[in-house]
């Protein structure tokens, strides 16, 4: 008998314990669900509702007829009053106020309660259904003209205007006593949300990720109707800005006892390749109703590319145990020293180790809260004399400046093609992005993390003064550090961010001490949440005399360093002039590191040539100079830029000129819609050496020779399709990282020639044309190089289909980018062929859109037809949801041979 109560007792035992196990991971409660599907949007084709976030000024202004760099000036006063709920949308920011005296009261009542569209009851059916992330523009058509509501600054796409979003969020009653939090990775703008009726917040800036708190709205035990409302105005923007959902949306559910929102911050110091300081901050909010003894664990484990774990944590931080009183939050910090640290740095030079800190908070003895935590352990040293060093090793920034949105897909982000942009600037030999001029998306960052880019992490356009009439400079007083803060709490884990960059071009420039003191302010701002990285705020025209220059930590430069209308071909030019200045600053502050954050603007279009070709390194785009105003193109020679800019020639002279310059950031790596700089009536810039279909220009290879000195390549411009020009001079430009090279034209020799100090092409502008072969075999320290050949094309007779990669996912979200290229009998492409082309697609998969690279072509991304551009022109496909099978996407064109591709979805 004894023996059998022995047994009952073991067995009751062993339930109690998974009894209590269980309780423990219940109280484990943090879950993170994606909301990504069947969300209803409306969009008013009229001027929307009344539910307004504030009242607005006149727009009396065109903004395509400011020059670039244009002086930023004083904003307009609203003249109008109405109700408004920004005293209601304020609140949602108190967590990012420093000041508690400044937090923000809800005022009673719920504004637009009795609104239809927030009922639980409202009839959605008619609404469009769509996935999330979401941009309403950009499967619209393009507007066409001067008198356009939206004109080819901010990219001719429909992006103006009031929309809903709605959506069921179905809430268990096991959730009763849960925080429940709605997390927007980027909503645009003056997004405003309610919840069964209530309105629970909201937040104005378009870039911004930010939190509303649910929980009060909350019905556990069924369905809860979320509402969401956009107001995106019109002359908001320099550029493209996108519309609507346009990035991930979550649903976060967590213990009233939770790790805060961004609520861990981890750094390094005294590292080696022998050890480590990693210092780690878990800030622990207490929501519940009575004070708690609190335990915090966390154990660090090495990640690969993809984020999978080791099973065994390679270092663990020390336990630390405090009472966390009702309603307060707790800073619990700890150092552990970890020995052979594997250390992050950039590719290709060095490895862009990670490690994920995976938090646990106990209340108790039971575990509340689980918290991951993505990092790395590396050094930064910033030398006014050397430059960058990264873990003690020099590196030479070669950056690129890129804008947020993807092309085709505007600006709804998508990871596959975010890291395609990524893959291909890594192969021009780019190690560093500048996010220009606004806060990237979280997963963007997660892929500089994994792929080893530097980054310089931005965040405003502009302050108090205005570039265009309804931009940032409307909310700046009201939002300023609440922007700031949530910014950096959100990305300071990023090992790949490596400086915060807090203001581009701003108009406080201008304004002597008193642009100073209020960079001096947002200074203070970035300084109070990471003391660990410098700042910068990127200056076109203030000099070096100017105190505004004595501000931040890294002096960084937009087209100043080469100078600024200052060449021969540019001073009759109107405009911000400046002599080549990296000098200049050096003089006045030497112990501090200069970049050149924005440089070149050069413009070009694929695959096309004007004649005659500038005999300079360097000059200002004009009809006949560079440019065709009837084709609205500009000639791809890479001579030509905006009126401030400088070629990538003249660029590199200089930075080779001033070796103290830490490195340099394209103006751009990728074409972006919007700014059609010089040709307003177009859709997406011409700045890019890659263009808006991801197809290479010839300027980047001329970035490749310069950036990737050891690897072996030479690229010929132009095409060699020249029937008009027989006999005629057509100039033949040969980028190499080769230091000598050889032309043959037919077998015949046109001369060898070498680099001399200064040269970053070889040019035989005298070449006659003759159909047939043109040859070039470069060298380099006397030893064959690389070579290259173009050659005369029969006429086009098939399309040729081929793909980035074979297979695709079925989740929704993978992409497959299809390349369709005009060709000959003998397979070459075509360069000047522009024919139509019809596309369709069979199997469990769609055509998520249709582009060429023409920055003037106005057909709609979401077209099953449109000519190819000079040979090329670009499919997107996406599987269909859970279906797996073959695709087969065909493109056809007249009596040319079509093309077709077959794709595995899994």
């Amino acid at each position: 008998m004894i023996y059998v109560k022995q047994i009952v007792t073991l067995f009751l035992a062993i339930l109690s314990f998974g009894f209590v196990l269980g309780q423990q991971e219940a109280k484990n409660s943090r879950e993170r669900i994606l909301l990504s599907d069947d969300w209803k949007f409306f969009r008013y084709e009229n001027d929307g509702d009344s539910l307004i976030y504030d009242v607005r000024p006149e727009v009396k202004e065109d903004i395509d007829k400011r020059e670039a760099d244009a002086k930023p000036v004083e904003g307009d006063k609203a003249t109008t009053e109405a109700f408004v709920l920004k005293p209601w949308i304020l609140p949602s920011g108190n967590a990012f106020l420093k000041d508690k005296e400044k937090h923000h009261q809800i005022p009673d009542g719920h504004p637009g309660t009795d609104f239809p569209f927030v009922q639980a009851d409202f009839d959605d059916s008619t609404w469009e259904q769509i996935t999330v992330p979401h941009d309403w523009a950009a499967r619209g058509e393009f507007y066409k003209g001067w008198d356009v509501p939206i004109g080819g600054g901010m990219g001719r796409l429909p992006v103006q205007g009031v929309a809903w979003y709605r959506k069921k969020l179905e809430i268990p009653l096991s959730d009763k006593g849960k925080s429940i939090y709605l997390d927007v990775d980027g909503a645009m703008s003056y997004a405003m949300v309610w919840i069964n009726g209530k309105l629970a917040g909201g937040w104005p800036f378009g870039y911004a990720s930010f939190r509303i708190d649910l929980t009060p709205y909350i019905i556990p035990g069924g369905d809860n109707q979320l509402a969401i409302r956009l107001d995106n105005p019109a002359s908001s923007s320099r550029w493209y800005p996108g519309a609507g959902l346009y990035r991930n949306v979550w649903l976060t559910k967590t213990d009233p006892i939770q790790v805060d929102q961004w609520g861990t911050f981890i750094r390094s110091m005294n590292v080696s390749e022998q050890s480590a300081d990693v210092t780690l901050d878990v800030t622990v909010a207490n929501k519940g109703n009575e004070q708690r003894n609190i335990k915090v664990i966390t154990s660090a484990y090495w990640i690969d590319r993809e984020g999978k774990r080791r099973s065994k944590a390679d270092f663990t931080f020390p336990e630390q145990s405090k009472v966390l009183q009702i309603g307060r939050k707790a800073v619990f910090s700890a150092l552990a020293t970890v020995r052979n640290p594997k250390l992050w740095g950039p590719a290709p030079e060095q490895t862009p180790h990670r490690y994920i800190a995976v938090t646990e908070v106990y209340v108790d003895g039971n575990l509340a809260d689980t918290y991951e935590t993505k990092f790395g352990i590396r050094s930064l040293e910033f030398d006014g004399t050397n430059g960058l060093f990264v873990n003690g090793q020099h590196v030479i920034m070669k950056g690129v400046n890129q804008h947020h949105d993807l092309g085709a897909l505007g600006a709804a982000f998508n990871r596959r093609a975010a890291e395609r942009q990524l893959e291909m600037l890594q192969e021009v030999g780019c190690n560093a992005i500048r996010m220009a001029h606004n806060p990237p998306a979280r997963e963007l960052l997660e892929l500089t993390d994994s792929l080893g880019f530097l980054v310089v992490d931005e965040i405003f356009d502009n302050w108090k003064l205005r570039k265009t009439p309804l931009d940032f400079h409307l909310i700046f007083d009201d939002w300023h550090e609440q922007d700031i803060r949530a910014f950096m709490r959100r990305d300071r884990n990023h090992p790949s961010v490596i400086m915060w960059s807090y203001g581009n071009e701003v108009g406080e420039q201008y304004t002597e001490d008193e642009g100073a003191q209020l960079s001096a302010k947002l200074n203070a701002i970035v300084k109070e949440e990471d003391s660990s990285r410098p700042t910068t705020v990127s200056m076109n025209y203030a000099k070096a005399h100017m105190p505004f220059a004595s501000v931040a930590d890294i002096i960084s430069l937009n087209y100043q360093g080469e100078g600024i209308r200052d060449a021969p071909a540019y001073r009759h030019l109107k405009g911000i002039t400046a002599p080549p200045s990296f000098g200049a600053f050096r003089e006045k502050h030497p112990n501090t590191m200069i970049i050149s954050s924005e440089n070149a603007a050069a413009v070009s279009s694929r695959g096309e040539y004007f004649f005659p070709v500038y005999p300079e390194n360097s000059a200002p785009i004009d009809e006949g100079q560079g440019g065709n105003n009837e084709l609205a193109q500009v000639s791809g020679y890479e001579l030509y830029t905006v009126p401030f800019g400088s070629s990538a020639d003249k660029v590199f002279a200089t930075m080779d000129e001033n070796p103290y310059v830490a490195g340099g950031f394209v103006w751009t790596g990728w074409d972006y819609i919007g700014e059609p700089t010089p040709y307003y009536q177009s859709k997406s810039s011409y700045f890019g050496m890659i263009d808006l279909a991801g197809f290479k220009k010839d300027r980047f290879y001329l970035y490749q020779s310069y950036w990737r000195p050891d690897f072996p390549m030479a690229h010929i411009l132009p095409h060699w399709n020249w029937p008009e020009r027989i006999n005629d001079t057509v100039p033949v430009h040969v980028f190499t990282s080769g230091d000598e090279a050889e032309l043959f034209l037919n077998g015949k020799s046109l001369g060898r020639k070498m680099k001399e100090k200064g040269d970053y092409r070889l040019r035989w502008d005298d070449v006659v044309y003759q159909p047939g072969e043109l040859q070039v075999i470069a060298y380099k320290n006397g030893q064959k190089w690389a070579e290259n050949k173009v050659r005369t094309t029969d006429a086009a007779v098939a399309l040729r289909l081929t793909s980035d990669k074979p297979t695709i996912k079925s989740d929704g979200e993978d992409l497959i980018f299809v390349t369709v290229d005009v060709v000959d009998d003998r397979g070459d492409i075509v360069p000047r062929s522009n024919q139509d082309l019809i596309f369709t697609i069979e199997g469990p998969g769609e055509i998520v859109a249709t582009d060429n690279g023409n920055a003037n072509d106005l057909v709609s991304f979401a077209s099953l037809e449109r000519k190819a551009f000079n040979g090329k022109a670009l499919t997107i496909i996406q599987a269909k949801k859970g279906q797996t099978g073959a695709i087969k996407v065909t493109v056809k064109s007249g009596h040319l041979k079509g093309g077709n591709l077959l794709l595995e979805v899994k």
